[in-house]
């Protein structure tokens, strides 16, 4: 099995993938009709609706925050997934019947929302940091990149079936299947094998221990820089639900089964994305810079296309940026945080990427409403724009980049990181000294 694959090689991570890649299917799908539906069925193509109904579904993450890190540092993290995941799919089966029996109302899609966000907000990192708990250390990016693949993988074929499927029996039909594919994951965990799982020492609970993280953070200049580009990106970029169900009704005129192949013509881009991230050994903060930047050109150009078919072929290329950043965010924050405070961190960071969407959101559908999609998508290419500046900041001030020109050519260095002794107290009786690891490779002079 080539290195790409490396961690299919464990048992526990290949019976997780299996599970969870149906899990995913059904839950791009249920994206999909919701949306849909916000759009199409309750409302009259009002975006802020769909912004409205993104902020209520993904503001948990951030008002949350100061107990799901918590959570995912201090309980079994499997029997967490067993609850969270559980409710997630009564969730979208309550939501499907009041959809089939044709009783749902815009409300009704705002409570769901705001409901599957708080058990989202729990589910979420947890989910994030078993991963380490099923291959341990060694191949942890490869599987944090593995799992990407397979989340876009299902959005690839998630939304295309999503649409044939609202065109031919409705949403709510859609959200009934998406409540069964939790089983599949459900089935996962139970089968595991517990006694080769690589379960560290959980943490002694302790009153403080959510402040030790943001403490954690703000030791740490390159996750300081990693965070907040994720922030951008986040809160005003990743809004492709607006996007590109507004671009397919507004600018195209497109119907259900065009808006779904359009959001897995983007999946086709992520999972390219997810593949690659997946052959590096390890992500740095320079791949962070380009992967923002691309996610700007990529936006840009997507709002400039004149028809729907130029701006699928856009959309490929801001799948791979948007996944190419989000994955490697993901991968390098782990990997550089004390096992014993990856919990917190990685809490801290899904609410950054998904809670800033209620702040993001509705700027971005007020903004599709006012003055048209491709106006929304510039504010999408500002973002990505913005964070490739805070990445060359970082670079500059904390890595003395320096360009210089050799010939014709136009060159860079940058120097290698310095050690910095960072004390970190989880707990009132364990003290835990680390040293700054921001990229492992040292980056020598090369072409630009």
């Amino acid at each position: 099995m080539s290195t790409t694959f490396r961690s299919l090689r464990i048992f526990n991570y290949r019976l997780w993938a299996s599970g969870a890649i149906v899990s995913n299917i059904g839950t791009w799908m249920q994206r999909t009709a919701q949306d849909w539906l916000v759009l199409t069925g309750l409302t009259h193509h009002n975006a802020t609706a769909v912004g409205i109904v993104m902020s209520l579904q993904f503001g948990p993450q951030m008002l949350l925050l100061p107990l799901t890190g918590y959570v995912a540092d201090h309980f079994d993290r499997r029997k967490l997934l067993f609850v969270t995941q559980a409710a997630m799919g009564t969730l979208a089966l309550a939501l499907g019947l009041l959809t089939v029996t044709g009783l749902v109302r815009l409300w009704q899609v705002y409570v769901f929302a705001g409901l599957l966000g708080c058990v989202t907000a729990f589910d979420a990192p947890a989910r994030q940091t078993f991963v380490s708990d099923l291959v341990g250390e060694r191949d942890l990016a490869n599987a944090v990149a593995l799992n990407s693949t397979s989340f876009n993988a299902a959005r690839m074929l998630g939304p295309a079936v999503a649409g044939l499927l609202i065109a031919s029996v409705g949403s709510g039909w859609v959200f009934l299947i998406n409540a069964l594919s939790f089983v599949a994951v459900l089935g996962a965990l139970r089968m595991l094998r517990l006694d080769q799982l690589h379960i560290k020492p959980r943490n002694v609970r302790s009153r403080g221990s959510f402040v030790e993280g943001f403490k954690y953070v703000w030791t740490r200049p390159d996750l300081k820089a990693a965070l907040l580009m994720l922030f951008l990106i986040g809160t005003f970029g990743l809004n492709f639900p607006i996007f590109i169900s507004t671009m397919s009704v507004t600018a195209f005129h497109a119907g259900a089964s065009e808006y779904g192949v359009l959001s897995s013509t983007m999946a086709i881009g992520s999972v390219t994305g997810a593949l690659l991230a997946a052959r590096r050994a390890r992500p740095t903060m320079g791949l962070l810079l380009g992967a923002g930047a691309m996610f700007g050109v990529g936006c840009t150009a997507a709002a400039l296309m004149p028809n729907y078919v130029l701006f699928g072929v856009v959309l490929v290329v801001i799948g791979v940026s948007t996944q190419t950043f989000t994955t490697s965010t993901n991968s390098l924050v782990q990997l550089t945080t004390e096992p014993a405070m990856r919990g917190r961190v990685i809490a801290i960071l899904l609410a950054i990427a998904l809670g800033g969407t209620p702040l993001g959101a509705p700027v971005v559908g007020w903004v599709a409403d006012r003055f048209g999609p491709r106006w929304a998508l510039g504010v999408g290419a500002a973002s990505g724009f913005g964070a490739a500046l805070v990445g060359l900041v970082y670079l500059m001030r904390y890595r003395q980049l320096r360009f210089y020109r050799e010939g014709w050519r136009l060159r860079y260095s940058i120097e290698a990181p310095r050690p910095v002794t960072v004390t970190v107290i989880p707990d009132p009786v364990a003290t835990v000294q680390r040293s700054e690891l921001d990229e492992a490779e040292e980056d020598t002079a090369s072409g630009v």
